[in-house]
């Protein structure tokens, strides 16, 4: 059997979470001896189309045998995915519920699937943590993902289900990166409500996310900045080199866990091709509170009693 040649899309290359993705199906394409060519949308869905068509409308023999994407915007491209299994390339959706996927697996042989941690219980750990850090209560500066992203829409369904009607949510969004949350914070922060605005916990969506309202904070006037800095922030996607070692040296109070997954969509992709193997429609893995959410709240208990001391 040939070498299998597999083409990974991902949204960007700013974003840690992203970074890691490739980083794991790098090695795990080492590990499997398949061939890996990683390319990234710059948060665009229409580079992403068109670079998904221009590969599977190349050039027979460099056509990948299967693609696996992360969708960029709020659609796992129908028309694009349609085209690509009917050439009999394979299709996997990393971190995305596409709704074609049932249809597409019945009327073809190419290997059809869909990849992606549980958002909505992100969510739920997200709320919890709040509960956990916020036994009395306040105030939340909640930075979510773009708007038409599932992942971002189901995690804040997660985070509603769980968070106690005694903690109250302000909601600004940004795209996943650093840079965009800095300014969307930056920019709240020049208005004069927001000096009036009693915050008790900034909670991103994920840790580029947090780390952008934190550098928003730190460029704040001298006088007010000591202030705006003592808030805990939180993110998601907890990746050991950024998320876990933010967490560690206290630049972040808490992260969730979310592990990359190209590695286990290739290892779906190579035992279906080369086995001819069932996949099942849809494969979730879950994620975890960093610290655990014990370890959370018996940290905010020792902060009260010494209050009250």
């Amino acid at each position: 059997m040939k070498k299998l040649n597999f083409l990974v899309s991902l949204t960007n290359n700013d974003n840690d979470y992203q970074q890691e993705q490739a980083t794991a199906a790098e090695k795990a394409a080492r590990r499997l001896g398949v061939d890996v060519k990683i390319i990234h949308a710059n948060n665009d869905a229409l580079v992403q189309s068109q670079q998904l068509l221009q590969a599977i409308q190349g050039d027979v023999g460099a056509r990948p045998d299967a693609i696996m994407f992360e969708p960029a915007g709020g659609t796992a491209f129908p028309q694009v995915a349609r085209v690509a299994v009917a050439s009999g390339i394979g299709w996997a959706v990393m971190n995305y519920d596409a709704d074609y996927i049932l249809e597409l697996r019945r009327a073809h042989k190419a290997p059809i699937f869909s990849i992606s941690s549980d958002h909505v219980k992100v969510g739920e750990i997200q709320g919890k943590q709040m509960a956990a850090m916020l036994p009395n209560g306040g105030s939340i500066l909640y930075i979510e993902g773009p708007a038409n992203s599932s992942a971002a829409k189901e995690r804040t369904i997660g985070m509603n289900r769980t968070r106690p009607a005694n903690i109250r949510v302000k909601s600004m969004r940004a795209n996943w990166t650093e840079d965009s949350a800095y300014r969307t914070v930056s920019s709240w922060l020049r208005l004069s409500t927001s000096q009036e605005s009693h915050v008790d916990l900034v909670a991103a969506q994920d840790d580029s996310m947090a780390m952008g309202a934190r550098k928003a904070f730190s460029e704040i006037p001298i006088g007010e900045r000591p202030r705006w800095l003592k808030i805990p922030i939180t993110g998601c996607d907890g990746m050991p080199k950024t998320g876990q070692a933010w967490v560690k040296n206290g630049t972040l109070a808490a992260t969730i866990f979310i592990r990359p997954n190209t590695d286990l969509a290739m290892e779906m992709l190579v035992e279906a091709i080369k086995s001819g193997a069932q996949l099942p429609e849809r494969k979730v893995t879950d994620p975890e509170s960093v610290p655990s959410l014990a370890d959370l709240a018996a940290a905010a208990a020792k902060v009260q009693r010494a209050a009250g001391a």
